[in-house]
């Protein structure tokens, strides 16, 4: 399957998903001082370890099996991935970046490199994962 780096539909998903998750971290306060009211500038690295932190937790969640407790019809390594995913899309929304459009662009480039096919994958030196 190709994916084309033009895809509508990747590109909307991406503006959805922008648009959807830092709107919700914006109108819960998360760019608020609680104190002065005032939007307030965040640590870029910061926000990245804090979508680090879900993924560590996705991890923990798979290896224990464990079910979430605030979803407890969802697995904690899903609701982690997601949480996840959710913090890059909101940092993606104050960022103005166009995360839909980057993913269809990266995995239409993907296909492409000789590194990620089978054959070179299976070589001594192959990339196994």
């Amino acid at each position: 399957m190709t994916i084309e780096i033009n895809n509508p539909a990747l590109q909307v998903a991406g503006q959805i998903l922008t648009q959807q998750c830092h709107a919700a971290a914006v109108d819960i306060g998360w760019w608020t001082d609680p104190k002065s009211g005032k939007g307030i500038e965040k640590n870029r690295a910061e926000l990245v370890m804090l979508a680090t932190t879900q993924l560590a937790k996705a991890v923990e969640g798979h290896r224990t099996s464990a079910m979430d407790t605030h979803l407890p019809h969802r697995q904690v390594f899903e609701t982690k991935l997601a949480g996840a995913v959710m913090r890059i899309f909101d940092i993606a929304g104050e960022e103005g970046f166009d995360l839909g459009t980057t993913i269809a662009e990266l995995i239409a480039y993907n296909q492409t490199r000789p590194d990620h096919q089978p054959a070179a994958r299976l070589a001594a030196g192959g990339k196994k994962y």
